[in-house]
Parts: C-alpha cells; sequence; structure tokens
C-alpha cells in the first residue's frame, strides 16, 4: 500500500511517501481502508522524536482517520465489513490502510461526510473531554480559550458555548478572533494587540475565568493563572506555543484552583466506555448540523509534508485534512 514513512525522527521534510506492508488484523483489531486522515500539531512533534510517545521505526505517522471496514479481527464484535467508521489511530493513518484496536473505533452517522467526519476525533474529543470529564464546566461559567483560532481551540469555543459557558476566546490576529466569533465566543481578546490580563479583568470585573482552556504554553500560561477565579480550573491541552511553562504552586493555592492535565489519547486506552460515549455523542451532535467543523485546508496524500510544514508555520484556522482515497 501506498502511505507516508518516517524511517528516522527527523525534520517533517525527510518524510517519504512510498510503499509499506499493509496491516493485518490481529485480535481485537480492525483494519481500516482510509478515506481521510486528521492532521495535527502533535503529528509534527512525533515524527520529529518530541512528543511524549515515540513509534518504534519505521513508522507510518498519522493520529485520527475515516473510513470504511476492511477487514475485522478475532473477537471484535459490533463492527463488519464495509461499515463506514472514525477511529484514533495514534500512528499509521497517513496510509491507504491502518490497523486499529476496535475499542478506538467508532460508527460514522448516516448522512455525515466521512472527510468532515476524519478531522473529529482528536480535536473534538480532546476538547469534549477537557470541558466535560476533566474541568466539569457548568453553565454559566467564564471559559476562556487561548490559541482559540486553531484546530482545538475552536472546537472548545464551540463546545463550551454548547455546554452553557461564557466562551472569552483570545487569538493573535482578527481573522482568528472573526473565526471564533463565528463559532460562538462571547468575548474576544487579540492578545498580539491587547494585554491579555488587563482585558481578562475588564471582562470579568476584576474576578477571573472560572476555566483556562490552553494548548499554547508558553508565557500566557503565567497570565492564564493569574487570571482564574476563586475555585478555577486550567486545562493543560499541549504547548504548541514551543514552550512548557512551569507553574507556580502558590498561584493555584491562593485560588483554591487546579492545574488538570488533559490527554484524551491516553483516556481513550485507559477509559474506553466514557470515551466511547463522548464520541458518539458528538457524532449525533454532528449529524443534527449541531456541530460547525472548521476545514482549513485539504492536501493529497503524497502531499502530507507540505500539509505538516502548513501546521509548523501556526498560521491554520480550523482542521487540516488529507484525502487518502473517494469518500463515495
Amino acid at each position: 500500500m501506498k502511505a507516508m514513512i518516517c524511517t528516522a525522527f527527523a525534520p517533517v521534510e525527510e518524510l517519504q511517501h512510498g510503499d509499506f506492508p499493509e496491516p493485518q488484523a490481529g485480535p481485537g483489531e480492525v483494519v481500516i481502508d482510509v478515506v481521510a486522515a486528521g492532521v495535527n500539531y502533535p503529528d509534527v512533534l512525533i515524527v520529529q522524536g518530541k512528543y511524549q510517545t515515540k513509534p518504534a521505526l519505521p513508522f507510518v505517522p498519522g493520529s485520527e482517520a475515516a473510513g470504511r471496514i476492511a477487514a475485522v479481527g478475532p473477537d471484535v464484535t459490533g463492527f463488519a465489513v464495509g461499515d463506514r467508521v472514525i477511529a484514533f489511530t495514534g500512528s499509521g493513518a497517513f496510509a491507504e490502510k491502518v490497523r486499529v484496536p476496535a475499542t478506538q473505533v467508532w460508527p460514522v452517522p448516516d448522512g455525515v461526510d466521512l472527510e468532515v467526519a476524519a478531522g473529529i476525533a482528536i480535536t473534538y474529543g480532546t476538547s469534549y473531554h477537557a470541558l466535560k470529564d476533566r474541568a466539569q464546566l457548568k453553565p454559566g461559567e467564564t471559559l476562556l480559550v487561548l490559541g482559540a483560532g486553531g484546530g482545538v481551540g475552536l472546537t472548545a469555543v464551540e463546545l463550551g458555548k454548547r455546554m452553557g459557558a461564557r466562551v472569552i476566546a483570545a487569538a493573535s490576529s482578527a481573522d482568528k478572533l472573526a473565526l471564533a466569533k463565528a463559532q460562538g465566543a462571547d468575548e474576544l481578546i487579540d492578545y498580539a494587540q491587547e494585554d491579555l490580563r488587563e482585558r481578562i479583568k475588564a471582562l470579568t470585573d476584576g474576578r477571573g475565568v472560572d476555566v483556562v482552556y490552553d494548548p499554547v504554553g508558553g508565557p500566557m500560561n503565567l497570565t492564564a493563572v493569574k487570571s482564574l477565579a476563586w475555585g478555577g480550573r486550567l486545562l493543560v491541552i499541549g504547548f504548541a506555543g514551543g514552550d512548557i511553562p512551569s507553574i507556580p504552586a502558590n498561584l493555584l493555592l491562593l485560588k483554591s484552583a487546579s492545574a488538570v492535565g488533559v490527554l484524551w489519547g491516553n483516556s481513550v486506552r485507559a477509559d474506553p466506555v466514557t470515551q466511547g460515549a463522548n464520541m458518539r455523542q458528538l457524532l449525533s451532535w454532528l449529524a443534527e448540523g449541531a456541530l460547525k467543523p472548521v476545514i482549513d485546508t485539504r492536501f493529497a496524500l503524497p502531499d502530507a509534508v507540505a500539509a505538516l510544514q502548513h501546521l509548523e508555520k501556526r498560521k491554520v484556522k480550523g482542521k487540516v485534512l488529507l484525502t487518502v482515497a473517494p469518500a463515495s
């Protein structure tokens, strides 16, 4: 089969498009004919060997995919050849076929476009798990989303609003903020032009925010911690800004606040029942038209390097997808 192949942990430009052995479904696994794959910033880090986990070399990158079941392994129930599904793959999605544990695969409702569904699992899955399970966000609370114009940030804005929060979207440009506004943000902060701390004070009458969703890291993290309200929760999503911040424990203590880690992929493996229910809810909302995923750019599979470079530039607004095969 054709795939993007990583033979050494190196810049994304070193990835090669070529032939790779076809996967076979083992016990508890399925093989999926990939229609499209979502492209995420962690994929950039995985290829470079900078992520929390490192696949054995050589490997095919790509953490999520949508397609049709091609084969079902022993002991797998609930899936049949031809079923339309999405999957959290961890790796292997940038290929014509991918092997996945059946516990990390979910059926796609009729009427939902498979290409659009390919970008749902990680961004929406992360944000829903973060806001629902980790922060226990309540209606009427104030949610601050940093990096609100990016892939996960936009989903946090959309889901936070759906869950009844007052959403403050913070991003680095007017066009990203316009997109966040269209996804439901109540208030906007351009932190390239405005003082983040002072704007939060003004927007909350000095009270602060109940929940901070931070996929960026870096110096803004400290500002966000200082801006938490009493009993506030900081959601540590990732470090797209590059720097892993150190959180002063005394600031959490003074506000009876919490710093909460969110690693959705490991949560899927550790608690497939809860995360499976979450994913079915998200796909149901998608089928109803209640979710409006934003697609930034589509690339063909051989152009995966360009897709990853696009993410590296940090100019992405919404989701980047790889199209692998026709959806029909």
